[in-house]
Order: structure tokens, then sequence, then C-alpha cells
């Protein structure tokens, strides 16, 4: 009898394997030493704050019960602080989750979802997922002083047409950190049709400092058609916790998210955590200002090494050293410092602390022959 062979999808079949950063204790034995230095996920690298600690012990003890899967304290917290209606908030499994239930609630077979590139790597696999066309509009030197590798926002409202279901704008951009500003976006919101939702999604927006870069909030409001994601795994110290949401003008857009939420996967310590987080703001505030000083100087110090760094308004840099990428990303790993490399392209190095920063700092000017400073 002939083997009966079960196989997925084809669009699913081609997928590549996300490739999250390298372990550092794994590499650290691999090469021999005692520690590596991990600037590859864009975690900050303060501990849990305090609040949070205590949030996700005394929620350890009912951890045999299911979460609310509605997240209502959340949920009133969240809306509570940007001073919308419960119903124009949706909860996740962190915001990548939330793309995902953007792209089924939204995209059919024959739709498309647009977006610059590059751009966080999980757009162009979502959309094969959804069996949605991937519209990839190339990021371009900034317009009018903006930075280089940036939204090309004209370009890509030329490419919205009937069948664009969907439009993400990552602000500030992972992986080039660059941020477009308030004129450009309002502009290019105006122009989007009215049945094509636009998403500002905006994982790093604590790092901004950049005052002509808008809060999406602010611009959502009024505008039925846009979205706005944020998360708590960036600078409310979450990422093992995987908390995101989305905030939607429309409440029917919240509601389609709901819809294609998966049950409980948001866990109780989660949203435990997630509302002390919320309730610590002013922490944060202060360890997000000492990433982004942290920032100015490992920005100053690559550019005094010769290298192209735009100003960043996330909590990475972005070297822009294309096919030197992989060789580069290489050598840094073999000095104990682990990097997230984009073949072709470039490198994004989080910023870490002082000290993880002059490890990464002195492990760049050895791979690159003693670059002066």
């Amino acid at each position: 009898m002939e083997e009966v062979v079960v196989r997925a999808r084809p669009a699913v079949q081609s997928l590549p394997v996300y490739k999250p950063g390298r372990n550092p204790a794994d590499l650290a034995r691999e090469i021999g030493v005692e520690r590596a230095v991990k600037l590859a996920s864009n975690e900050v690298a303060f501990p849990p704050l305090p609040a949070v600690v205590q949030a996700v012990t005394a929620a350890v003890t009912e951890t045999n019960r299911y979460p609310d899967n509605g997240a209502v304290v959340l949920t009133r917290a969240l809306a509570d602080r940007y001073g919308v209606d419960p119903a124009q908030v949706a909860t996740g499994c962190g915001a990548v989750a939330i793309c995902q239930e953007l792209a089924q609630a939204y995209n059919d077979p024959g739709t498309s979802i647009a977006f610059a590139w590059r751009s966080f790597e999980m757009y162009p696999l979502l959309a094969r997922v959804a069996g949605a066309r991937a519209v990839q509009v190339p990021l371009v030197a900034g317009r009018d002083g903006g930075s280089p590798d940036t939204h090309d926002l004209e370009a890509l409202a030329a490419q919205i047409d009937d069948t664009t279901r969907l439009v993400f704008v990552c602000n500030p951009n992972n992986p080039t950190g660059t941020a477009v500003r308030r004129p450009e976006l309002e502009r290019f919101l105006d122009a989007v049709p009215a049945e094509t939702l636009v998403v500002l999604d905006e994982a790093y927006r604590e790092f901004v400092t950049d005052p002509e870069v808008p809060d999406g909030v602010e611009l959502m409001r009024g505008r039925p058609n846009v979205a706005v994601l944020r998360t708590f795994s960036k600078a409310w110290g979450l990422a093992g916790l995987r908390v995101g949401y989305l905030l939607a003008e429309d409440p029917a857009v919240a509601e389609a998210v709901r819809k294609t939420h998966l049950p409980f996967s948001v866990g109780m310590v989660a949203q435990a955590a997630a509302v002390a987080a919320l309730a610590s703001e002013d922490e944060v505030r202060r360890r997000c200002a000492a990433v982004t000083e942290e920032r100015a100087r490992l920005t100053g110090a690559l550019r005094d090494r010769g290298l192209e760094v735009a100003d960043s308004q996330a909590n990475f840099v972005w070297l822009p050293v294309g096919e030197r990428t992989a060789e580069l990303a290489a050598a840094l790993e073999a000095r104990a410092v682990i990097t997230r490399p984009f073949a072709g392209e470039g490198i994004r190095v989080t910023v870490g602390t002082p000290e993880e920063d002059d490890v990464f700092l002195a492990a760049l000017d050895d791979a690159l022959g003693g670059a002066a400073r």
C-alpha cells in the first residue's frame, strides 16, 4: 500500500522558521568563555519592576485556575490610561499575536497587506499564512531632514488598492530605529481609503525622544480606520510574559481581534504583571530615560568609528553594513557578543547596559581590525 503523507498547506511548508536571538549561555559554552553578551532581542537590561515581582508572586498561587479571558482589569487600566472605552481595547499574547489576529480578521485569499521593507520581519509571514499578498515598499533616504532607511509613505499610499485590507506602519521602525514625523504621517493617514485599516505598530513608543514623532493614539482619534499596537515586552520589561494590546478608534476593530483571539492566551500571571507595570509608570519612564541616554552614547561611539548610524528612536541601533553583515555578525559572536544580523542589509544592536555596550564596542574594534576612535 502506498504511504499517505499528511502535508501542511504549501504556504506553511515554505515559511522560514522564526529565529530568536541565541541563548548567551549556549554561546559562552561553545566558544569557551565565562559570559556572552546578548544584544539581539531588544530586551531591557533592567530586572523586573518590584511591583511586578510582587504581583507575579501573588498570582502564581492561583494558577490552578483559568485566567480571565477578557483581561477585564488590564483592559480597564489601559482604557483609563489612554482615555478610551474598554470596548476599544484588545489584549493579546504580545503585539505579534495581535498582528496575526488582525490578518485573520481582515484578510482573505486575494487581498493584500502593505508595509515598508525592511520592517518587522513577521509582516510578510503573516500575509502568507493568511493567503494574502504581501506588498513591500522599500525604505528610502529620509525627506525634509529625516533619517535614512525610513518609510516612504507616499510610495506606500500609492500601493494601496481595492485589495488592501491592512497597512502596517512600524513607527519607530524595526530594525532601523528610524521614525516618521507628524506632517508626513498625517498626510498618509488622510490619503488612505476609509475601507483600509492602518495599524500603527508602536512597540518602541516609550523610547521616542524626537518631539516631531507623533503619538499614534493622538492620530487615531477621529480616524475609524486607524488602530495602534503596543507591547509590554520592551520598555515595561515583560518580554518573558508576553502581553500586547491594541487600541482602536472604531470598537468594531477591537471586537474583530477579540473574535480571532486564542482563548486564555494571556495568562493570569502575565495579566497581573501588566497591571502592576502600568502602576509603576514613573519608574518605567526613569528606565527609558537611562536607555535613551545610553543610546546617544552608543550612537556617538559608533559614528566615531566611521559607521553610518541613523538617529534611533527605539532601544536599538542599526548598522547598515550591507554585504559585510554576515561576516561581521559572526566575528562579533566569536568575541562573545550576540547581535541580530539581516543578511546583506545590516545588523541591529540592542542598547544594553554601559558595561555590555563597552564589551560590544571592544569586540567591534577587534572585528574591524582596531578601527580608529
